[in-house]
């Protein structure tokens, strides 16, 4: 029942604020949405900490309905609940009821906010159907349920025509991703007769080896499904090709860009690797893809970074860098690394976005760094959260990152992947730039002189309690969930507390090498937070015209940097204007000169001219079509006389 209730009350709260919340004041919505993402944030915990930790392994299902029974394919919603879905729970829900609590004072001059909080209870509720989905076609049933909650969100101030295409964008590059998952999907009913993840995982020793032909090429069937399946998970984790989408998913409303970025829709690619990884164990070649893929991507996202002049678009940029970190955890072998990383990164990632939204505030709604400065006296909470945010995620000892993002560097050092030594170098380099925008956003933000009009200076104020109560309770988490839960993660206690939510082989030991690091790989990290501490604060305090000379002085590079690499105006070259051509060029030359010539105005017109000449002689009058009669009675007397003359 606990399940249950934890799956479907979202929907039903939805369901009101929705379809009733018109009837009644918005704060009945905005009560019993929050209210019940409160309550199953409890029950969440109550999950978690009375399974994973008592030594007992967490193996749940429950038979809610038989969702497809046809010919040769059968399909029953069973909700799946182990030590996996219960850390999942825990992480979803606790963001998603702050990011409710916050938002009541956000959105409280929002005349739509009943649609609002609709929304987001309604993508929590997407996010809870994929994490304990049963088989593939139920997750995918989540999968693209949190991609129409983030249309929606994401587009909520539809007026405002950046929301709208920031919307369209992030559909469209989702559907990307989507179509290789569901080719994956499709891919893994043909080969195992099934979507059930019991079956396929216990059929999927018997795949090792196996390939089939493709245009002239032998593959690999394992390797090949992996791979379509982690497509999906680039789309719906912003990596690397497939990232575009996620900073302009700051368009929506703070509150959204917290639990898109925290909790839901881009973790999902990493639990769906993670719950898949009896397939990936096998498939060594889509792993290292992985690695690649994940160490690009940390990389790329923090060099934009550093760059940036949006407050939110820089910590956007740092969740795709991190994300980048979970998925060379995941492509090493590294599996419960990485859903560590992804729970310590929940606290501090929803802490620094809501922390920013409570800038933005206090700043009269004003988001370019480079007209703040000097309010940290002003709005000293919201300071406070932002500098623990930051110590978090920067991984400064025995915070939150600290535990979880130092063992994904330990993990790439000692892994054997293909990848593995430029993974390593990636996110040690990743470390240094991250530290630094992290510190440089602090320094822009709160230090300094003001550069802001006077007349934002003179409105600058703390957020209210609402708005401030979550940040205190996220800024617990981002100092003490690495310390307090590490043990169990990736320590001691870790087979344990997994028992069988993460399939690891015999040949895979990284948990255990990752522990005998040399020093220096262990105290990497550290150093490049320091160093990219004292860059910053050489930059942005002591010296503030050194960023400046170096944009001139080094131009092309910081375009380079501040257009995103031009990945937006390559894809608007290769993909929007090709399409646009395409489409001029079939309206042109295919539909008008040759359909419509042919057609509407070929064989359609001749018809319309015959029968409009035809039907005059459809005039009522006997005498007119006796007269029809009599010119056809001489027409064949006139054939048949001339016709026996000539024979």
């Amino acid at each position: 029942m606990i399940y249950s209730a934890i799956v479907f009350l979202p929907i039903i709260a939805s369901a009101f604020a929705g379809l009733f919340g018109g009837f009644f004041a918005p704060k009945v919505s905005e009560y019993v949405t929050t209210g019940t993402l409160i309550f199953i944030a409890i029950l969440s915990w109550v999950v978690l900490l009375g399974s994973g930790f008592d030594g007992e392994a967490l193996n749940v299902k429950v038979n809610i309905l038989t969702w497809i029974d046809v010919t040769g394919f059968k399909a029953n919603w069973i909700i799946r609940v182990d030590t996996l879905t219960a850390v999942m729970f825990v992480v979803v829900n606790t963001v998603s009821s702050l990011v409710h609590v916050y938002s009541i004072g956000y959105m409280h001059n929002d005349p739509h906010r009943q649609r609002f909080f609709s929304y987001l209870s309604f993508f929590t509720f997407a996010m809870l159907t994929l994490i304990t989905a049963d088989n593939f076609l139920q997750m995918f049933f989540g999968w693209e349920g949190v991609g129409v909650a983030s249309y929606l969100l994401i587009g909520f101030w539809y007026k405002k025509q950046s929301a709208g295409a920031a919307a369209m964008k992030a559909f469209i590059v989702n559907r990307v991703g989507d179509f290789g998952f569901a080719l994956g999907i499709f891919g893994i009913l043909y080969v195992f007769g099934s979507l059930d993840f019991d079956t396929v995982f216990a059929a999927a020793p018997n795949m090792v080896n196996h390939s089939f032909s493709f245009l002239g090429y032998e593959l690999d069937v394992l390797t090949t499904l992996c791979i379509l399946l982690f497509i999906g998970a680039m789309g719906k984790s912003a990596q690397f090709l497939l990232h575009t989408w996620l900073p302009d998913a700051m368009e929506g409303p703070t509150p959204v860009s917290a639990l898109i970025h925290a909790a839901t829709m881009v973790t999902a690619g990493v639990f769906l690797v993670a719950r898949t990884s009896p397939l990936f164990e096998l498939a060594p070649n889509a792993l290292a893809f992985v690695t690649f893929i994940g160490a690009t991507t940390a990389f790329f996202a923090a060099s934009v970074g550093l760059v940036q002049n949006d407050i939110k678009r820089v910590i956007a940029y740092s969740t795709a860098s991190q994300l980048g970190y979970m998925f060379v955890a995941l492509g090493v072998g590294a599996y419960q690394v990485a859903i560590f990383h992804l729970f310590t990164h929940a606290f501090f990632k929803a802490l620094l976005f809501l922390g920013a939204g409570s800038v933005i505030h206090a700043q009269s709604d004003e988001q370019d760094m480079r007209k703040m400065g000097g309010i940290w006296n002003k709005i000293p909470r919201t300071y406070a959260m932002m500098l623990i945010g930051t110590i978090a995620l920067t991984g400064f000892p025995l915070t939150a990152g600290y535990f979880s993002k130092d063992a994904i560097i330990e993990a790439a050092f000692v892994s054997h992947n293909y990848f593995s030594v430029y993974a390593f170098g990636a996110v040690v380099i990743a470390a240094l730039m991250t530290s630094f925008y992290s510190w440089r956003l602090i320094f822009m933000t709160f230090h300094g002189k003001s550069r802001a009009s006077k007349d934002v200076q003179s409105h600058v104020h703390e957020s209210p309690l609402v708005m401030m109560a979550p940040l205190y309770i996220l800024s617990i988490g981002a100092l003490f969930a690495g310390i307090v839960f590490v043990g169990y993660f990736i320590g001691d206690n870790q087979s344990t507390f997994w028992a069988n939510s993460i399939f690891t082989s015999e040949s895979n030991h990284i948990l255990h090498d990752l522990h005998g690091v040399p020093a220096w790989v262990k105290y990497s990290p550290f150093v490049m937070m320091l160093l990219g501490f004292a860059l910053s604060w050489y930059f942005y305090i002591k010296h503030p015209k050194i960023p400046v000379s170096l944009a001139k002085s080094m131009d092309g590079l910081y375009k380079f940097l501040l257009n995103k690499w031009y990945f937006d105006e390559m894809y608007d070259f290769l993909f929007v204007r090709g399409a646009q051509k395409l489409g001029t060029f079939l309206s042109n030359k295919v539909d008008k000169s040759i359909i419509d010539r042919f057609g509407p105005d070929g064989l359609a017109s001749l018809t319309v001219w015959i029968t409009s000449r035809v039907s005059k002689f459809q005039t009522g009058l006997l005498y007119h079509y006796a007269f029809v009669m009599f010119l056809g009675l001489a027409f064949l007397l006139t054939y048949f006389v001339l016709s026996g003359g000539a024979a």
